[in-house]
């Protein structure tokens, strides 16, 4: 707040009214529950102030508007209008830009004047698009190694857009708070947060500042996810468990960590009509809790003491399996562990059976092996990849044992990973944290 001059009459002192400083933006803007026709933008002030997003599809005329009703300091305001695969510039404040004059340009660091960023909308559900999804596992560290896996990232992928990314659980150690997560996503990735849509799922550490049954807490707060099927799918009613699609790509996030897990339950009955209802190539389910890993967790002994890793390889993994799976990602245990094509492993690791268990063995790269390969469409146990890619905050302080037998290659490094979709033809590849490609693999439907 700036005092305005002392003002002398007649000897009378008179001080006026404060004049209020400019609020200043203390996190975002972020991007959330993208479609192709609308985007959502969070941010947050250090005062309260309107809610306004000036936008257009040219960096110097913004000359649409958006807004959210009442004063607030934290912003929500929703796009609607927008064209599928168009790119947008926008800028977030409480008064919208005026245009310039014609023939005059804006100059984007003028005075006063709000930074414009810009977001590329998806494309229409079910064309083919080529698309990249960067995958973050237990990133949430606020260190020296988060930093360098994101470094690493952002040297891999160069000049080329991430359409969108995945944060596994534990986004935000070690309790999920709201402080905890200002240092270990909003100032860890603010070029990423404004220009792709990011899509969480809950782990156990935000869990502790987070219940789902009520949707409130910390990482309810932060994030909006879609609860209508407003994304593509079908409508789940909660935030915490949720499905979006991305050109031919449906995505499924569950919540291991919080819902009922029980076969009868609501997240499985979901799931069970989300499956049925897409026609997408691919589905790509992501959630916290591994239904495999001997990492620095042991999905054997389960080390959580509730069952979590067990309820997700024995009762939900059929399901998805069954449905047409392609990919399952999932955290938690702070390693990198990836399956060949599998199918059907429901028990512990000494009941697994490569004979039974495995429809295509070796690397899946190829010049290899060979890439893995399954018939296009809706098949049921056509097999899946499992991939725990829990890593990108740190790597396990000690050797884990790394030897469950589902999988193909397993290390203790820290890093992300990669996803590409082109078409029937997906590529996943781990990048560590020193920016080395360890493993990669190809997926491609027939």
């Amino acid at each position: 707040m700036i005092l305005r001059p002392l003002l002398l009459l007649a000897g009378i002192t008179l001080i006026l009214a404060p004049i209020s400083a400019a609020p200043s933006i203390l996190r975002g803007p972020y991007l959330q529950s993208a479609t192709p026709d609308s985007i959502v933008i969070r941010w947050r002030t250090d005062t309260t102030e309107g809610s306004v997003v000036s936008y257009g599809t040219e960096r110097g005329q913004l000359t649409k508007v958006a807004k959210a009703d009442g004063v607030s300091a934290e912003h929500i305001v929703q796009l609607n209008g927008l064209q599928p695969s168009t790119t947008y510039y926008y800028s977030v404040g409480a008064a919208p830009l005026a245009p310039p004059a014609p023939g005059k340009a804006v100059a984007e660091d003028a005075p006063g004047r709000p930074s414009t960023y810009s977001f590329t909308t998806p494309p229409p559900v079910g064309t083919v698009k080529p698309t990249r999804i960067w995958v973050l596992g237990d990133p949430g560290t606020k260190g020296d190694i988060q930093r360098a896996v994101r470094d690493a990232y952002y040297a891999f992928t160069g000049k080329r857009a991430t359409d969108l990314w995945l944060l596994l659980g534990d986004n935000a150690y070690p309790e999920g708070t709201d402080a905890d997560y200002q240092k270990a996503i909003f100032e860890m990735y603010p070029v990423t947060l404004r220009t792709s849509p990011v899509w969480p799922a809950l782990g156990n550490h935000d869990g502790r500042s987070a219940n789902s049954a009520t949707q409130s807490g910390v990482y309810y707060d932060i994030f909006t996810l879609p609860t209508r099927g407003q994304a593509g799918g079908v409508m789940s009613g909660t935030e915490a468990y949720y499905s979006f699609d991305y050109a031919n790509i449906h995505f499924i996030c569950l919540d291991s960590h919080d819902s009922g897990r029980n076969p009868d339950g609501a997240m499985m009955q979901w799931l069970k009509a989300d499956l049925a209802a897409t026609t997408r190539d691919w589905i790509i389910a992501f959630f916290h809790h591994p239904p495999y890993t001997k990492g620095t967790h042991d999905s054997d002994k389960d080390s959580d003491s509730t069952g979590r890793m067990n309820d997700m390889r024995g009762i939900f993994l059929p399901v998805l399996e069954q449905g047409g799976v392609d990919l399952v990602l999932t955290g938690h245990s702070h390693v990198y562990e990836r399956s060949p094509l599998i199918n059907g492993h429901y028990g512990k690791s000494p009941t697994f059976d490569a004979a039974k268990h495995v429809l295509q063995k070796g690397s899946g790269r190829e010049g290899g092996d060979g890439a893995y390969r399954k018939k296009r469409g809706r098949i049921p146990n056509a097999g899946e990849v499992s991939v725990v890619t829990g890593s990108a905050g740190h790597a396990g302080s000690k050797p884990p044992p790394l030897n469950h037998p589902v999988f193909y290659i397993a290390m203790n490094e820290a890093g992300s990973s990669v996803i590409d979709v082109d078409g029937l033809r997906l590529d996943l590849t781990f990048i560590t944290d020193k920016g080395e490609k360890k493993d990669w693999f190809t997926m491609i439907k027939e």
